[in-house]
């Protein structure tokens, strides 16, 4: 069964950074999946943030290119979202997709 923990996530003001980090475990061949991170602020849908193929290919929505980084180490199972030049609507819960598993998010708040 695989799991996955996000982490990295708290307070930050305007035009700071941050760095988010996922880590799966499990029975997984973690290289072969396209590994996502979403966010969801309060009374909105869960957007899609940024994803990261096998091969190393990126994807960002249009509101955070430019300001945010995916990268991923297979070996270690683990992804991460650096977030730079943070905005106040960035505030939000972000999760750490992999097939059909999510983790419990972790809270990312922007605001001076």
């Amino acid at each position: 069964q695989v799991q996955v923990v996000e982490s990295g996530g708290g307070l930050v003001q305007p035009g700071g950074s941050l760095r988010l980090s996922c880590a799966a475990s499990g029975t997984i061949f973690f290289g072969l999946h396209v590994i996502r991170w979403y966010r969801q602020a309060p009374g909105k849908q869960r957007e899609l943030v940024a994803s990261i193929a096998s091969g190393g290919s990126t994807d960002y929505a249009d509101s955070v290119k430019g300001r945010f980084i995916i990268s991923r180490d297979n070996a270690k199972k683990m992804v991460s979202l650096q977030m730079n030049s943070l905005k106040p609507e960035d505030t939000a819960v972000y999760y750490c997709n992999i097939i059909t598993t999510w983790g419990q998010g972790t809270q990312v708040t922007v605001s001076s």
